[in-house]
């Protein structure tokens, strides 16, 4: 599958590593001028490559928007062609002062971002934990896998998202529509207020248990 990220810091190069070892062909989205997170990632796996925004994101099958969200509304606004018809997984969180929500929870950071194209095909994924557990979610000892919420309004791109949860070792737990991207937002800050705040462990995660 062809993967294009627009955003490669810590959640974002760390999935596209996870992804690229998993045999997918990943591009990094570049402009012009190289920066110093694109050198980065790049360094983490010869499989990267990074090419030029709006080419990568033409030839993607699935889109990761990994951007911190305060740059997301002028990156989005002259993407919408390219990102027509795609899948977008938002992997993004509004966090605004003191670990607030940043759009005050009037409305998900996910909604806007599908306002902005709403031709794409929006999955809100992998927000739920920091960095820490994409770079590593093995937890010895325990049967049941991390589990992976995601929501999104169309059943096929969630059924795609789906299959790279699975293939990147997690449970994943389809929790509704796009609607739900809010109360996934909420869950975010408290696993940051938890570790970032309280000092738990930053490899904690959820699963699901079922009978």
């Amino acid at each position: 599958m062809k993967i294009a990220f627009l955003g490669y810091g810590n959640v974002g190069a760390a999935l596209a590593d996870k992804l690229a070892l998993a045999g997918h062909d990943v591009a990094l989205c570049s402009s012009k001028e190289a920066s110093a997170s694109l050198s980065k990632a790049l360094a983490r796996n010869p499989a990267l490559r990074a090419v030029e925004t709006k080419a990568a994101l033409r030839a993607a099958d699935v889109v990761f928007l990994a951007t911190p969200f305060q740059s997301t509304q002028p990156l989005l606004e002259g993407l919408a062609d390219e990102l027509n018809n795609k899948i977008l997984v938002d992997c993004t969180n509004p966090v605004g002062p003191g670990l607030s929500h940043g759009l005050n929870s009037a409305q998900s950071g996910s909604a806007l971002i599908a306002s902005l194209v709403p031709s794409a095909k929006v999955v809100k994924a992998f927000t739920i934990y920091g960095f820490e557990n994409l770079e590593n979610n093995r937890f010895p000892g325990h049967e049941a896998k991390p589990a992976m919420f995601f929501c999104g309004s169309d059943a096929a791109a969630k059924g795609v998202v789906a299959g790279l949860i699975r293939e990147l070792g997690w449970e994943p737990l389809d929790v509704g529509g796009l609607e739900q991207a809010l109360h996934l937002e909420h869950m975010t800050l408290l696993w940051v207020r938890m570790v970032r705040m309280h000092k738990a462990s930053p490899h904690m995660v959820w699963s699901v248990l079922k009978r």
